[in-house]
């Protein structure tokens, strides 16, 4: 894979998608804090100038970067998104990049932790919006052992409600509460506590993300704790 790619934001997962890209393609970083030891740090206008564009920072970050780029991303060049929503990202890009260049939403549904030991057997969320740059990119994360889970913005967000919103809140609710391992735990106990341990240590952003900018969360969220009262009586 000789292309490319610049990774905007160097966090935990930006720096996990360098380590696996590295290898294949001539990744750059682009991050006002952070640096490589031994990837070329560029600014937004070096990032814009790659093959593939990685957007790798906050979603509170995404439309002042998305305007900064957008003069000059090259035609042809794809601009991939990692956030955990969907719908707002996408309408982000398709709002603010221009028309000649290709746009894919994705979620990878791994982390840092959870990725620790490799990225193959994860699956990741793919939300192709424009052009069809994206085929060959799946091609090659399939060769890397991810499994590329095709979906859409809305599907994502509302499976994600579920899956990742009520993980988060429960997970929140057990730190507050002090909850960890027991002499008397049950296994059931004991692996609900393992996976809370799993996103507790993801950053507030990240928590603020999914519980508040995923548009189906609230009604999930209401309808569980409506649940969880009920079976209290």
């Amino acid at each position: 894979m000789s292309l490319s790619v610049s990774i905007i934001g160097f966090g935990a997962f930006g720096q996990l998608v360098a380590r696996h890209l590295r290898d294949h393609a001539r990744v750059v970083i682009c991050d006002p804090a952070l640096r490589s030891n031994d990837l070329s740090s560029v600014d937004l206008t070096g990032a814009a100038g790659c093959d593939i564009v990685i957007l790798a920072v906050p979603l509170s970050q995404m439309q002042g970067v998305l305007g900064a780029i957008a003069p000059h991303l090259r035609p042809g060049a794809l601009v991939a998104d990692v956030a955990s929503v969907k719908l707002r990202p996408a309408q982000m890009m398709r709002d603010l990049l221009p028309d000649h260049v290709q746009i894919l939403a994705t979620h990878p549904l791994f982390g840092p932790e959870s990725a620790r030991d490799g990225i193959a057997g994860h699956r990741i969320a793919w939300c192709p919006l424009r052009g069809r740059g994206h085929l060959r990119l799946a091609r090659f994360l399939r060769g890397l052992g991810l499994r590329v889970i095709p979906t859409t913005p809305d599907d994502h967000d509302r499976e994600m409600a579920v899956v990742q919103g009520l993980t988060h809140l429960i997970a929140r609710g057990l730190a507050d509460l002090g909850a960890g391992s027991s002499r008397l735990g049950t296994a059931s106990y004991q692996r609900l506590i393992e996976a809370a341990a799993m996103v507790q240590s993801d950053s507030p952003e990240l928590l603020r993300t999914i519980l508040t900018e995923n548009p189906h969360a609230a009604a999930i969220r209401q309808k569980f704790l409506r649940g969880a009262a009920g079976a209290a009586i």
